[in-house]
Formats: structure tokens, C-alpha cells, sequence
């Protein structure tokens, strides 16, 4: 985890995508999107199997890296109705029954909006944006919250990088807005079959790429 400091506050960014809040044992994952590959594929698209093992695992390393108390999803839990399928229900209850204990939080997203709320038997806290915590308003849209730096997702943010020959990279990224003018912060999207938009930086911007297993501060910003 690459550590920085953010609106006066400890945050480590994993390189899974999620960001830790050590002083309040809070984990923020954006853009979860359960369910998208079994939603593509009803609709008759050949889509990845596995997608949902695969956000979990990573999930579970979160977890189990951090010894975090709480996880808050920043929206955009279930992709939409048609991913109440049973099969990734019945993953998601696996998962849950073996983390009893890990409070669970939904900051509703606009696909939780048509999805609806993820089922009871998860036990989940639902709320509706700004959540908030310490300095941060944890939300789902990236859009101002005044006097709190806001933390969300949305926009699936990803970089462009040089990469050997000549040839470009685009790695997902943690694109936070400076502070006093653009008190914003988006994390990447967490799901493992989710697509990615490129920032248009501000000055002032810091982003860090995710690259491989590793978060790395990008050059050339802030």
C-alpha cells in the first residue's frame, strides 16, 4: 500500500483499488458492479466467467491486509436488476457469512438506483450520499460537498502512461483533487469487469497509477 496524506488524514491506496482509512478501520471500494458479467450475458453477450470469484478475492485480501472494521462501498454495489442471479447471490452470502463481523456500508450509486438494494440477508447498512467520516463526505458522484473532502467513484478513472517502444499504457488510478480548489477525490473501480474513462487533469491534481501490484505517484501532477 503506498501511503499519503489527504485533507489532514492517513490513506493507503492498495493496489487492489480500494483506499484505507486507518484511524477510523474503514476500507472505501468504488464501483463494486456485482453481477455485470451475468447482466451482460442474459442479454445474450459472451462476457468473462468468474468475474464475481474474482472481485471477492480481492475483497477478502482487503480484508485480511488492513484488519479493517468496516467496508463502505461508494456506490454502484449490484450493476443492475438482472444481477439478483442466484448463483452470484449465493457467492456474495459465502463471502459475507464468513466475515460476520465487518460492518458493511452502501453509499447508493446511480445503478443501485435501478438495481435496487442489495438483499437484507447481506446485512448491509444502505444510505444515500454524503456519508460522512472525519474530513471525508464518502459519496458515489464525485461532486462538491461543502466544508468535507469528498472520496467517490463514478467515472472508473484511468491514466494513460509511456510505456517501452513507444507504446502506451492505460492503468487504472486514484485521481485526487487538490484540496482548496478541487476538494474531490475519485478512487478506480473495484470490479474486475468494469471499463475505464481517462481524467482530464486540473492543476493541483495528484493521481497514482495502479500498476500491477503496486501504486505509483504519477509524475507531472499536483
Amino acid at each position: 500500500m503506498l501511503h499519503i496524506r489527504l485533507a489532514g488524514a492517513d490513506v493507503a491506496l492498495h493496489p487492489t483499488g480500494g483506499a484505507w482509512l486507518p484511524e477510523y478501520h474503514t476500507l472505501l471500494v468504488a464501483d463494486a458492479h456485482f453481477g455485470k458479467a451475468v447482466s451482460f450475458r442474459k442479454l445474450g453477450v459472451p462476457v468473462p466467467q468468474g468475474t464475481t470469484t474474482e472481485t471477492l478475492a480481492q475483497l477478502s485480501r482487503l480484508v485480511a491486509e488492513t484488519g479493517a472494521r468496516r467496508m463502505v462501498f461508494l456506490g454502484d454495489f449490484l450493476h443492475s436488476a438482472r444481477s439478483h442471479a442466484s448463483a452470484t447471490l449465493a457467492a456474495l452470502a459465502r463471502w459475507r457469512m464468513d466475515r460476520a463481523g465487518l460492518q458493511l456500508t452502501l453509499v447508493r450509486g446511480n445503478h443501485d438506483d435501478h438495481a435496487g438494494d442489495p438483499p437484507a440477508a447481506l446485512g448491509m447498512d444502505v444510505v444515500d450520499e454524503p456519508l460522512l467520516l472525519g474530513p471525508f463526505a464518502l459519496c458515489h458522484h464525485p461532486e462538491p460537498v461543502p466544508g468535507a473532502y469528498v472520496l467517490a467513484g463514478h467515472w472508473h478513472p484511468c491514466i494513460s502512461v509511456r510505456g517501452r517502444a513507444h507504446d502506451r499504457l492505460r492503468l487504472p488510478c486514484f485521481w485526487l483533487g487538490d484540496e482548496a480548489r478541487h476538494p474531490v477525490g475519485v478512487l478506480p473501480a473495484f470490479g474486475s469487469f468494469t471499463g475505464m474513462h481517462p481524467v482530464a487533469l486540473r492543476d493541483g491534481d495528484r493521481v497514482y497509477a495502479v500498476a500491477g501490484d503496486e501504486v505509483r505517484y504519477v509524475p507531472g501532477t499536483a
